[in-house]
């Protein structure tokens, strides 16, 4: 098959272990964004499988209908991003693996790593090094203090049971015996650190809203490694410059890939930002990307596997 692949910006697929599953097929790996219609046309109108890596590039239906030789879309996890519906209608099967008993641990090592960063203002503490100014400011430490797990999945069950290991007193969460909060409202208002992990649905977009950050207390941190969406739109900033929560870490924005070096969490000094590298691992890739070649290895062999729109098996693209 004619496989391409998405936005991989670094080059990376191709040195990854399980690249060797699609020898034999002929493959285009791109490593730049772009999410004009027609300029994606034209790079795609060849394309029989096509890998995305994530949420990265938008497939919608002008551009769908712009494919006539796209077979399969293949990719993990949920899929937001993809007009499924349109896809079912053209024949293009989609296939992707929601590993339903595999958390993302990169994701949940950065969450806590962003936590720790946060509170003793790592990122700060360098630049001012380098600056060749010393000392940014005084941190805090995180023993004894509680962290709040918005969304209590998989991704954040690990981050909690990070957290007990820091200190049985850490940790906050609706199972596997951690403390319950009575209401949303007590949540916010005692949480020291509160992580934010769901999937962004109809439901939970801007579940977070400003008046939940207002209850933070000025010392608290909003960690989000989840979606951007899950907050309302410009509360964050305004929190922040309210001082409640104090501070902040995100690796998701609004719009990405953000490159306006002007977006106010890039310039605020109680906010420690990373690119949306939170499944951004070797050791991720290799685990997503096994499922994604195995997706294509499985329907040249006429068999797909992990259907998300079953409805198209029997009109699928010849």
């Amino acid at each position: 098959m004619k496989v391409s692949v998405l936005d991989d910006y670094f080059d990376t697929i191709r040195t990854l272990d399980c690249f060797a599953k699609l020898r034999g097929h002929d493959v285009t790996i791109w490593n730049d964004h772009i999410q004009d219609v027609e300029k994606l046309a034209e790079r795609l109108k060849d394309t029989e499988a096509l890998v995305l890596i994530r949420e990265r590039t938008q497939i919608r239906t002008p551009l769908l209908e712009r494919l006539p030789r796209l077979k399969l879309i293949s990719q993990r996890s949920v899929f937001p991003h993809i007009d499924i519906d349109t896809c079912t209608r053209l024949g293009i099967v989609v296939s992707s693996s929601q590993h339903a008993d595999t958390p993302s641990y990169a994701t949940a090592e950065l969450t806590w790593g962003l936590v720790l960063s946060s509170a003793r203002m790592i990122p700060q503490q360098v630049a001012s090094l380098k600056a060749g100014n010393w000392q940014f400011g005084v941190g805090s430490t995180v023993r004894g203090k509680t962290l709040g797990i918005y969304g209590y999945g998989r991704i954040g069950a690990v981050v909690a049971g990070y957290a007990r290991a820091r200190g049985p007193a850490m940790a906050k969460a609706r199972a596997d015996g951690y403390d319950t909060a009575a209401s949303k409202a007590v949540f916010f208002e005692q949480c020291d650190v509160i992580s934010l992990h769901m999937r962004l649905v109809d439901a939970t977009r801007g579940i977070v809203k400003a008046e939940d950050l207002a209850r933070m207390k000025p010392t608290a941190t909003l960690v989000n490694t989840s979606r951007a969406g899950l907050v309302e739109p410009g509360a964050l900033v305004n929190a922040l410059r309210a001082g409640r929560p104090g501070y902040a870490a995100v690796d998701v924005f609004e719009k990405e890939p953000l490159r306006d070096t002007g977006d106010p969490l890039l310039n605020m000094d109680n906010v420690v930002a990373t690119p949306h590298i939170g499944y951004v691992s070797r050791d991720e890739y290799e685990i997503q990307f096994t499922d994604i070649f195995d997706q294509i290895v499985s329907y040249a062999a006429g068999t797909p596997t992990n259907v998300v729109n079953p409805d198209v098996l029997g009109h699928r693209r010849k």
